[in-house]
């Protein structure tokens, strides 16, 4: 089991993460909240929707601070 895998294990659920992953050869990042983790795989609830990424794919995770508050749209 690698370091980062070890942490997200550590992690309560509703943390809110990123975690760097393998797709395809090349190297991506899931951002949000992390909702579900199990031997295989963990998900991460982002803007776009639910990532969820095989363990064994992930190079890197760590906590990150709130999202800060959206900006109000300017008028025109």
């Amino acid at each position: 089991m690698t370091a980062p895998v070890r942490l997200l294990q550590s992690l309560a659920q509703g943390t809110r993460v990123v975690v760097r992953y393998r797709i395809d050869g090349q190297l991506t990042d899931a951002l949000g909240d992390l909702i579900a983790l199990d031997d295989e795989s963990c998900t991460v609830r982002t803007r776009r929707g639910d990532a969820v990424v095989p363990l064994s794919d992930v190079t890197a995770a760590k906590p990150v601070p709130p999202a800060p508050p959206r900006r109000e749209a300017r008028p025109r």
